[in-house]
């Protein structure tokens, strides 16, 4: 069964925004498989490696968003939670974004791998004559015709690739929060006080008490004793003589 003119140009269409959607996140290994003679589901199958779970995200960001700038459905989205094997269903077209490892392990092209399609990437992007004036985005160093991406796209290609500005800028706004933590537990503990040396003290010497005896003077013991001696005497009893 022969497809017409026009069904071609639509595949080709779509399996050039997918490309085109992947490039833009610098996808690695992207391979595009036709699979018409295997299915009735769907006519391409594309392949392509993220290295990360951030860039397969922004990977299938950047390829449903390719796909709707281009006239097609929105693509249903699979295995965005843990980013790890992305499936983006583009009626016509399949794209599996996968890690390394779990594509090493799957092996994919063995399945669906029997007829490749040459595709050259790297090429011109669409005329923007195609997209409204709203849509088109001409910068400087950017090529012609590129469109615009949603804000999770850019996102996730920024988080992906950060510039050199970027890393340096964050790596600032590390520094002086690293600074304010500091800051603030110091403040929190208060001033570090010097302990003070505390000199030692002396032993405590306890010192018997010593009994003084003072001796008088020899004379006046014998005075004091004669005193005493005098005081204790009795008294000698007068005798009155009667006159006759």
């Amino acid at each position: 069964m022969t497809k017409s003119p026009v069904a071609k140009k639509d595949i080709q269409k779509l399996q050039r925004a997918i490309v085109d959607g992947l490039e833009d996140i610098k996808a690695q290994d992207v391979v595009v498989f036709d699979t018409e003679h295997l299915s009735a589901l769907f006519e391409r199958v594309i392949i392509a490696s993220g290295t990360s779970n951030r860039q397969t995200k922004a990977l299938a960001a950047s390829v449903r968003d390719a796909v709707r700038e281009a006239g097609f459905p929105k693509p249903r989205v699979e295995g965005e939670t843990n980013g790890e094997w992305i499936i983006v269903d583009c009626a016509q077209a399949v794209v599996h974004i996968m890690q390394p490892n779990f594509r090493q392990y799957y092996h994919l092209e063995e399945l669906w791998g029997e007829k490749p399609v040459r595709l050259k990437l790297g090429s011109a992007k669409p005329e923007v004559a195609t997209a409204s004036k709203d849509e088109a985005v001409v910068t400087k160093g950017q090529i012609p015709g590129t469109l615009k991406r949603s804000s999770a796209a850019k996102k996730g290609v920024a988080e992906a690739f950060p510039s050199k500005a970027q890393v340096k800028k964050n790596d600032a706004i590390k520094a002086v929060a690293a600074k304010k933590a500091a800051a603030k537990s110091t403040s929190t503990r208060g001033p570090a006080v010097p302990a003070k040396k505390i000199a030692p003290k002396a032993p405590a010497v306890k010192v018997a008490a010593k009994t003084l005896v003072v001796k008088a003077p020899a004379k006046t013991v014998a005075k004091v004793a004669a005193k005493r001696a005098e005081v204790r005497k009795p008294a000698a009893k007068k005798t009155v003589s009667r006159k006759a």
